[in-house]
């Protein structure tokens, strides 16, 4: 075999080396991504600049760290205590990510490990905090979006000045002890038996109240029409009735007088 001629060698070589300068120098960053560069033999992280998505060339001795700067989740369980000393798990997902235009200072200053460095130690310290202020029964019911609220308030204050951005909370369980859960259900329940035992009450009460005045309404209209009704006023009207009667063509017996001043009121005996 023929040895290649030494011009054909440093040319392979040569092609081989640039082969690598362009794989060193050339960096795709993908969606979501963002790079950070450090300087090998300058300053070392370059502190200004944040390099987006697409291709970039560096020098092949310099280093592109990427990091993904899209919205990002982490799930925790946490266990706290409540104002009364009584344990608590809490499980939570946090929404976050880096801040942009921050993040030369996030590399260089907290490193690529930032989550467990960082971010996780604020959200179980924001959870501690504001789990602390409610008792097993704010927490197992009605303090839920409140909690939520208040652990992301925290956690945004203790991170303002650490290059990350929180943009939320969610609280999805609060875990009790099995027999404190149960007697607060208990003690649910029976509040809900008082309140519907108070509405059936009143209900009644207010039907009872109904009829009272119904009562006394119609009393007082049965009082007045009797007001009314004079001697005079009954005679008038058997009056008319009799002359009504008078003017019929059936046969009738129809009686007036009996005792009293004036006579009695007519009686119809019937007609043949």
């Amino acid at each position: 075999m023929e040895k290649l001629p030494k011009a054909a060698v440093f040319t392979l070589i040569g092609i081989a080396i640039l082969v690598v300068v362009i794989f060193k120098s050339s960096v795709v960053i993908e969606s979501g991504q963002a790079g950070v560069l450090f300087k090998t033999l300058d300053n070392g992280v370059d502190r200004e600049n944040t390099y987006g998505e697409g291709f970039h060339i560096i020098a092949p001795w310099n280093d592109m760290i990427v990091y993904p700067v899209r919205q990002l989740s982490v799930a925790d369980k946490m266990r706290v205590l409540s104002v009364n000393g009584l344990e608590v798990q809490v499980d939570a997902t946090v929404w976050y990510q880096p801040q942009y235009d921050k993040l030369p200072y996030l590399h260089q200053e907290k490193g690529r490990n930032y989550e467990s460095a960082i971010l996780a130690p604020a959200i179980s310290a924001a959870a501690r905090s504001v789990v602390g202020r409610y008792t097993p029964e704010q927490l197992y019911s009605s303090k839920r979006d409140v909690i939520q609220s208040e652990i992301l308030e925290e956690v945004q204050i203790e991170l303002a000045a650490q290059y990350i951005q929180v943009n939320r909370v969610l609280v999805e369980d609060v875990t009790l002890p099995v027999k404190i859960k149960e007697a607060i259900e208990r003690k649910l329940r029976q509040e809900q038996e008082a309140l519907e035992y108070e509405f059936r009450l009143a209900k009644a009460t207010k039907e009872a109240e109904r009829q009272k005045i119904d009562a006394e309404g119609k009393a007082v209209a049965n009082t007045i029409l009797s007001a009314s009704l004079t001697e005079k006023i009954l005679k008038e009207k058997g009056i008319e009735a009799t002359l009504k009667l008078a003017e019929s063509p059936n046969s009738k017996v129809i009686v007036i007088g009996g005792g009293g001043e004036g006579g009695g009121m007519p009686i119809i005996l019937g007609n043949q």
